[in-house]
């Protein structure tokens, strides 16, 4: 009786369909006990380390490192300690999702009109929201095509079974498809290509990682979305820094670090209920208020940013900030996180003055219509009561859709968190 046990691709979170293999902790031969972590993945929404289902030896691998496969396909297979291994070799199809005709794996290779009782063609189900693309794309994916008006049935898709993914209908937008005829008279000539590098050159070409793929896309969605603007206001910190030095003991016996981050996070909360139009977001011509307040906490990682969300800021004081960030940051380095704590924010933070910048311009986190950056906290000369000073300042910057915002109203939000941060006490913690 055979005692292994299939290792699937998890569902990490509701809208995932498919996730992609990073790494492989462990090698097939290997030993791994039950729920050590045994691969990386990465998704739309979160990189993270799944543990092993059951405790024995690494028996087979069958998705390779840098491939993309659906959800709940058996990637893996664990066998029992001591239990002979299968040589390498090349991994077979993923196995059907529940819901879909099972495929052989000889028939990975052909063309997708060559599977039996597949789904009909796209001329029978055009539509960016009927039962069959429903089925072949995930809501992200939806959710662009609609805010776009793009007809899926336009799109050719390169996933599992024709499935339609991000990248598919980023590059379809991006080449000016979702204004395009449905029965084009002629293709459109093809952009001419950008030269990157000349022949002999020297070069080192290095292909992105998964996350670095997903953060130029997020990127030039937002950027073909919103129209950003800035603001730039400057803080006097000197306030905060003492309040900070007085209180830090204090918040360190109550397992807390006392950061400025958790300061600013603490007053952006009470300035977003003043100014409840930083809290939304755009849907065609509609304005959605969202109720709850959810701020993103952007993190810089060895190969990217990732932006865990605190969800129902306004609940909580500034100990309970301090220690949400101090938590979400930690996991998001040591990959950690679950699925829907990056997911679901309303208002992003980021802080590129950890790195020593002045301030920040970055771009908005869609659907969201509003950023703030932070730069460095640095001791300057400042004029106070007409003397020259030394106080901590820093320079914070918002960055805003103007489709719905505009200067005016940007301005008076970050005058009020200038404001609450210079004028910090005992009330606002």
């Amino acid at each position: 009786m055979s005692t292994s046990t299939n290792v699937v691709m998890p569902q990490m979170g509701e809208s995932i369909a498919e996730g992609t293999i990073v790494r492989w902790i462990k090698k097939v031969g290997d030993s791994v006990d039950r729920d050590e972590p045994l691969f990386e993945i990465s998704t739309d929404k979160v990189d993270a380390e799944i543990p092993s289902p059951a405790a024995g030896r690494l028996a087979e691998i069958k998705v390779k490192e840098g491939e993309t496969v659906p959800v709940n396909s058996v990637v893996a297979v664990i066998g029992a300690a001591g239990e002979a291994v299968a040589p390498a070799s090349e991994p077979a199809l993923p196995e059907a999702a529940v819901g879909q005709p099972e495929t052989k794996p000889a028939a990975a290779a052909a063309p997708a009109k060559a599977q039996p009782q597949q789904a009909p063609a796209p001329e029978e189900d055009a539509g960016a929201g009927d039962d069959a693309h429903r089925q072949r794309t995930s809501p992200l994916v939806r959710r662009i095509a609609q805010e776009h008006n793009v007809d899926l049935s336009q799109v050719h898709g390169t996933g599992i079974n024709g499935r339609v993914t991000k990248s598919d209908i980023l590059e379809f937008i991006e080449s000016g498809g979702a204004k395009a005829k449905p029965t084009p008279a002629a293709p459109a000539a093809p952009p001419t290509p950008v030269v990157t590098y000349a022949p002999g050159e020297r070069v080192q070409i290095v292909p992105m990682s998964v996350m670095r793929k997903k953060i130029a896309e997020h990127m030039v969605l937002s950027a073909h979305t919103s129209p950003h603007v800035y603001s730039v206001y400057e803080v006097n910190f000197g306030k905060i820094a003492a309040y900070r030095e007085k209180k830090k003991k204090e918040f360190e016996a109550a397992g807390a670090k006392l950061t400025y981050t958790a300061f600013i996070a603490k007053v952006i909360v009470e300035a977003i209920r003043q100014f409840p139009a930083i809290n939304a977001s755009i849907d065609g011509t509609n304005i959605i208020y969202k109720k709850d307040i959810n701020l993103g906490i952007a993190v810089a990682l060895d190969n990217g940013l990732i932006v865990p969300v605190i969800r129902n800021a306004d609940e909580r004081n500034l100990l309970g900030l301090s220690r949400a960030i101090d938590d979400l940051a930690t996991r998001a380095r040591s990959k950690k996180l679950n699925p829907e704590e990056v997911q679901g924010g309303t208002f992003t933070i980021t802080n590129p003055g950890v790195f020593g910048a002045l301030y920040g311009l970055p771009l908005i986190n869609q659907p969201q219509v509003a950023i703030l950056g932070v730069g460095a906290i640095e001791k300057r000369a400042v004029v106070v009561d007409d003397a020259i000073a030394i106080r901590p300042m820093c320079h914070i910057s918002l960055g805003y859709d103007h489709r719905l915002i505009d200067g005016a109203e940007a301005g008076r939000f970050l005058a009020f968190v200038k404001e609450r941060l210079e004028h910090f006490d005992d009330s606002h913690g």
